[in-house]
């Protein structure tokens, strides 16, 4: 099973943690909780923020 990136619709998806997954073709972070993500983009510094409220509910649903 492959999961897509809800911000660029790629399947070039790889894992970095045990629920952390990051898309190699858009560069944003990916956290499953459930059947939900949290999308991030990884700033210069290293940290993460939010782009969840790009995205709808349904646009953040896991897609496998």
């Amino acid at each position: 099973m492959m999961m897509r990136c809800p911000n660029c619709s790629s399947k070039d998806i790889g894992k970095i943690g045990s629920q952390q997954f990051y898309c190699w073709n858009c560069f944003v972070e990916l956290s499953v909780s459930g059947d939900e993500l949290t999308v991030h983009q990884v700033e210069a510094d290293g940290s993460l923020s939010s782009l969840n409220d790009l995205f709808s509910e349904d646009e953040r649903k896991v897609q496998w």
